[in-house]
């Protein structure tokens, strides 16, 4: 037994120490989860920027649109460069509604009119969440995928694990406990990389659906005044 701890002592049981000596499917599984975690920690740093940052600008510029300025003024100042969702939306709805009052359309199109600039900021609010969604289904899937990735990485080790045992014919804990800590460093490894991945898709998707339904609501709002500006126009 003390000859058994002696044989563990001189080896290295660092984690790096058990990276580089961890078989070749167990390193590849270690390496693959490690980029998981490093893309997942980069998608989340940049969507919780990302959003703080969109509230802000949407939140400055409900203001300014509510505060009584002339829209046609305040489409003139962003029209060639929107700078987020809200402004692309609003920049989209007068665009429709200047380029139909140039067509001198007739009272009788009005109906149509309208549903043709909601539509066309509908679209422009779902290209927006695109991009703003982006990625996002990649913390998703490293969620769910990386525990199991981890397993097949403490499943291989352990069967290296027995072979050793096998081959060497020997029970030791100098034979087995290499083996079993690289198996389960890839155990660990998965849940390192899933556990932040799950409880940050839910923050995120939980923000993102906040902010898409603040901007439907503007939807709605500019789609009523433009259409109260088409029935008033002379």
């Amino acid at each position: 037994m003390n000859n058994d701890i002696n044989v563990i002592n001189d080896l290295d049981m660092s984690i790096w120490g058990l990276i580089l000596e961890a078989d070749f499917v167990v390193r590849l599984v270690m390496l693959s989860l490690l980029f998981l975690s490093i893309f997942s920690w980069s998608i989340i740093f940049e969507k919780l920027t990302k959003l703080r940052k969109l509230r802000k600008q949407s939140k400055k510029f409900e203001d300014d649109f509510w505060s009584g300025i002339n829209i046609e003024k305040l489409h003139k100042s962003i029209e060639s460069s929107p700078a987020h969702p809200m402004e692309a939306i609003f920049v989209t709805g007068m665009k429709e509604l200047t380029t139909s009052n140039r067509r001198n359309i007739n009272q009788d199109a009005n109906i149509v009119l309208e549903k043709r600039i909601e539509k066309a900021m509908f679209s422009t609010l779902n290209r927006e969440m695109e991009t703003i969604e982006k990625n996002l289904n990649f913390l998703a899937t490293t969620g769910s995928s990386a525990p199991f990735i981890g397993l097949f990485g403490t499943v291989w080790g352990i069967m290296n694990s027995f072979q050793s045992i096998a081959t060497s014919k020997n029970t030791s804990l100098a034979i087995v406990a290499p083996g079993i800590a690289e198996a389960l460093l890839a155990t660990a490894m998965g849940l390192l990389a899933a556990i932040p991945a799950v409880m940050a898709y839910n923050k995120i998707s939980s923000e993102t659906n906040r902010y898409y339904n603040s901007l439907e609501t503007f939807l709605y709002d500019l789609s009523n005044i433009l259409s109260r500006h088409i029935h008033n126009k002379k």
